[in-house]
């Protein structure tokens, strides 16, 4: 199924994802009104919210409390943009400047709406609710925890990459993992349908990632809606700038070690390309970690009834 068909099927889904959005951040404060209207046309990818659509789909689920799950789930991954941003210290974000989306003096609002309710009607599974409030609230609190440990790696070429993928799962992987397990307790699934949902948001979600790390170094800003190269110059160690300094030359080995340390390197490929001039994940003919775990995710896409996630 392509981009396409996928934005076909969820039209009018997310129609009702940016009205929510909208409704929710109406406010008498100029600034909240403009963070609304930053997330409903700010050109993000949506793709958050739209696997709580999807998931929702393809499991058979007739209400619309889904609707208002996306929209919660979108609040969340805002806020942690305009977070990594003020940390990171960075000007972009989906393709503008924070002086022109005029967000950024409202960072602090962007929780304001966590508390957005999950309104479920008398048709929904007895439970939901608070089921799903719990899945949200710990997956606030394991971003959270993602942060802490992604700053405590920053500048630091020797971590493992089991550390870095704890990282991405924590920032990433794990509010996929929200947005399609609230939609198997919408539907009231099995335990089972449950955690394949789960598990096709997780795989779907590190695939993502590492891709998103690679566009770091392999696309421009103007393409990925963000400024290239800040992970080098943040010294964030991030799976491609690993591979590469373990599989690099001597000197492009230790350039880029330096670069990690120093969180200063040049934003090009050229500092950090392996020995066959590319950024890979992995060399030798193996397949690369992202196309892993996108395999696993469309494995289990396969298991929930219905298959609309496949």
């Amino acid at each position: 199924m392509n981009l396409e068909k996928i934005n076909e099927l969820t039209a009018q889904d997310m129609a009702g994802v940016n009205a929510t959005i909208l409704e929710q951040l109406n406010s008498d404060v100029q600034l909240i009104n403009q963070l609304g209207y930053y997330i409903v046309s700010g050109g993000g990818k949506r793709i958050r919210p739209m696997i709580a659509v999807l998931a929702a789909r393809a499991v058979g689920y007739q209400g619309s409390a889904h609707v208002t799950i996306a929209a919660l789930i979108e609040f969340i991954h805002t806020a942690t943009l305009l977070h990594d941003d003020v940390v990171d210290e960075s000007d972009m974000r989906r393709g503008k400047s924070h002086g022109q989306c005029g967000v950024w003096q409202c960072r602090q609002r962007a929780g304001r709406r966590f508390y957005l309710y999950p309104r479920l009607s008398d048709d929904d599974p007895a439970g939901a609710r608070l089921k799903i409030l719990e899945v949200m609230s710990e997956a606030v609190n394991v971003i959270a925890e993602g942060e802490v440990l992604q700053l405590m790696n920053v500048n630091d070429p020797d971590i493992t990459e089991e550390n870095y993928m704890r990282v991405i799962y924590s920032k990433t992987a794990r509010l996929f993992e929200a947005a399609s397990q609230c939609a198997g307790l919408l539907a009231d699934c099995t335990a089972e349908e449950e955690r394949a949902l789960q598990d096709y948001g997780r795989y779907l979600g590190t695939a993502f990632q590492l891709i998103d790390d690679l566009l770091d170094y392999s696309s421009d800003g103007e393409r990925l809606g963000k400024n290239v190269g800040d992970d080098l110059n943040e010294g964030k160690p991030t799976l491609p700038l690993l591979h590469a300094m373990h599989h690099g030359t001597p000197d492009q080995s230790a350039m880029i070690r330096g670069a990690i340390e120093q969180g200063n390197g040049p934003p090009s490929t050229g500092c950090c390309a392996g020995n066959d001039g590319d950024l890979r994940f992995a060399g030798n003919g193996r397949r690369s970690v992202a196309e892993e775990e996108a395999d696993q995710s469309h494995c289990r896409a396969a298991d929930p009834p219905g298959h609309a996630l496949a």
